[in-house]
């Protein structure tokens, strides 16, 4: 990205983050002067961080891209994006918070098992998605033993999968649909983007499920995924950019996670989403330079 930037003509800094005080790293820049390409999942040592950052950006007066601190912070919880969506009427798959698995009731298989306050797939594998109550407790017992945190439980949506960007604030362009594509695999413990599927080449998910850009989708199909993607981006305070992750069945687009920092490496299907459209990466990260420059401080001013 620092590359991309200074061959774009934006002429980066790189500041690495390699321990929690932000606030000494930044010593040397100002606020007035500089604006922060965002790129930093957390602070070194703090779990769940991510939104601990843009916060002492907030504090410290800087203008960055990305989210907010507040936005972070309601993406971090899955409960609390969950409530929000079912809050504005936004189809999302039907689900429960358990903190034990005593306390499991439910009825809806197959179902899928998340830890509520991880992102990246973490504690997602194919043994995440349950046929039965037994399997359901028994993974409920261990996300509960491994995370130390309230889990999720949504009925798993065995459909297309659909990742899609977005960005932009008063005016939002929506990319084009990345399709993840699931044929290779015939059961549905494997139809899903675990954690191997992102981050682990060498598994049988990582080189066997397809990223189909843009999608294909009928012309009712994609005013109507359209039109969830931006409710969804508005409505959770996304920023300059975001993706937006769904599944749909029966025609109806569910949405499976927002993502307001999501990433942007040169390989993902944002980035591969604008360069579909022209837009090199380079031309991306400066995008995102402009948008943040909108909220300088002085931007108006006489």
């Amino acid at each position: 990205m620092v590359k991309a930037l200074a061959e774009a003509g934006c002429g980066p800094v790189p500041v690495p983050v390699t321990h929690a005080d932000l606030e000494t790293k930044l010593k040397d820049f100002s606020p007035l002067d500089h604006i922060v390409l965002n790129w930093c999942e957390g602070l070194p040592g703090v779990p769940h961080s991510e939104w601990l950052v843009a916060a002492q950006l907030e504090r410290s007066g800087f203008t960055f891209t990305g989210a907010s601190a507040a936005s972070l912070a309601l993406a971090q919880d899955k409960r609390s994006i969950k409530r929000l969506l079912d809050e504005k009427a936004l189809p999302t798959p039907v689900w429960q918070a358990f903190t034990t698995a005593s306390a499991v009731c439910w009825q809806r298989f197959p179902a899928i098992v998340k830890p509520s306050a991880e992102h990246c797939s973490e504690g997602i594998d194919r043994d995440a998605v349950c046929l039965n109550e037994a399997e359901l407790k028994a993974r409920v017992e261990y996300i509960v033993e491994r995370y130390r945190q309230p889990v999720l439980v949504e009925e798993f949506i065995d459909g297309r999968e659909f990742h899609v960007s977005l960005w932009g604030n008063h005016k939002i362009d929506v990319l084009p649909p990345a399709e993840m594509e699931f044929s290779m695999f015939n059961d549905q413990h494997d139809r899903i983007c675990s954690y191997e599927a992102k981050f682990v080449p060498d598994s049988i998910s990582y080189q066997n499920i397809r990223t189909i850009l843009p999608a294909v989708l009928s012309e009712e199909e994609a005013a109507e995924l359209d039109r969830v993607c931006r409710s969804a981006y508005t409505v959770t305070g996304c920023r300059d950019y975001a993706r937006i992750d769904l599944r749909m069945k029966d025609g109806v687009f569910y949405i499976i996670d927002v993502n307001p920092n999501c990433d942007i490496s040169p390989d993902t299907s944002t980035i591969m989403a604008a360069e579909h459209i022209g837009c090199s990466y380079g031309d991306f990260g400066r995008r995102m330079i402009e948008l943040a420059a909108q909220r300088l401080p002085w931007k108006g001013m006489p």
